[in-house]
């Protein structure tokens, strides 16, 4: 199978220097492109600014801000059988990016910010509306401080996704996490505390054992 991954954080520039961001490290992805490759299948990794090298014999589409994300994956989704979101793609970015360095004046600024697509819920509503043949999975990641299942059900729901990985932002930047994975059909099923390179195996396998469940209930 082909799987489309996404990784990292984006960065959104104020000017040439300086740029919005997270701390997203980007291991889970890349554990994902890893444990996709391990299990024979082929991974495309379209990854925001990390320092990792990426899993040998995935195909790394190296992008910047959540404009070039949305393009890159857009490219690549109807040639993808399953669509892991797992990239902390900025919600906003600055309306205008000023050429060079800002200088720093006497007093306080105001920057206007706008909204970044989402990625998931367009890759959502393509599926809902039949315009493609691919992906047959599509899943999300949802980081919840504040009632964090209510809010990752109502992310599933409203993003037309078929799985919702739901973390915690403890694990933003570090190498271990515990996730719940949460499925259309109500079912929940919790992985860890781990590290994430364990959780990312444990993952696909769920990811591969759903396919497995969707193809078999078309005959």
């Amino acid at each position: 199978m082909r799987y489309l991954i996404t990784a990292g954080p984006t960065r959104e520039f104020i000017d040439d220097i300086r740029f919005i961001s997270n701390l997203s490290s980007g291991r889970m992805g890349y554990a994902l492109a890893e444990s996709a490759i391990a299990a024979g299948h082929r991974a495309v990794l379209v990854s925001g600014p990390v320092s990792l090298q990426p899993p040998a014999g995935a195909e790394l589409v190296p992008v910047v801000s959540a404009l070039e994300m949305r393009e890159a994956v857009m490219n690549r989704a109807g040639q993808s059988d399953i669509i892991v979101m797992c990239a902390a793609v900025a919600d906003y970015r600055p309306a205008a990016r000023t050429p060079g360095k800002m200088k720093k004046g006497p007093d306080a600024i105001t920057l206007e910010l706008v909204k970044n697509p989402d990625i998931l819920a367009e890759l959502g509503a393509m599926n809902r509306r039949n315009e493609f043949t691919r992906p047959e999975l599509l899943v999300g990641f949802a980081l919840e401080a504040e009632n964090p299942l209510e809010n990752a059900r109502a992310k599933l729901e409203s993003k037309n996704a078929d799985m919702i990985v739901l973390n915690l932002p403890s694990a933003i930047g570090g190498e271990s996490s515990d996730v719940q994975v949460i499925s259309r059909d109500g079912s929940i099923r919790r992985i860890g505390p781990a590290p994430k390179k364990t959780i990312a195996a444990e993952l696909i396998e769920a990811f591969d054992t759903a396919m497995a469940g969707n193809r078999n209930s078309e005959f």
